[in-house]
């Protein structure tokens, strides 16, 4: 994914209070729902943990908060898309 002024990071703090940067990879609308793709911005490629980090937007006091995505069928459906879609971006 090309982007002239460098990739874009994020902080989020998760349920235990730990915070973490995330490197945003892409963003996708998928059945009238909106999802970030991530990775850590620490994490080696080479490291076997390695991996993408799927988050829903949903809206909480008119403000957007990203969270987890529960349903192990719509996860695996979502990755599909953005599996596709990033592919896509490297060819």
């Amino acid at each position: 994914m090309g982007n002239e002024y460098g990739h874009d990071y994020i902080v989020v703090t998760d349920d235990d209070g730990d915070e973490f940067e995330l490197e945003h990879l892409d963003t996708a609308e998928i059945d009238g729902e909106i999802y970030m793709a991530f990775i850590p911005a620490d994490m080696d490629e080479d490291d076997e943990d390695y991996g993408m980090i799927i988050l829903k937007v949903i809206y909480e006091d008119n403000e957007e908060v990203l969270s987890s995505i529960d349903d192990e069928d719509i996860l695996k459906a979502v990755y599909e898309v953005f599996i596709d879609r990033l592919g896509d971006y490297e060819d």
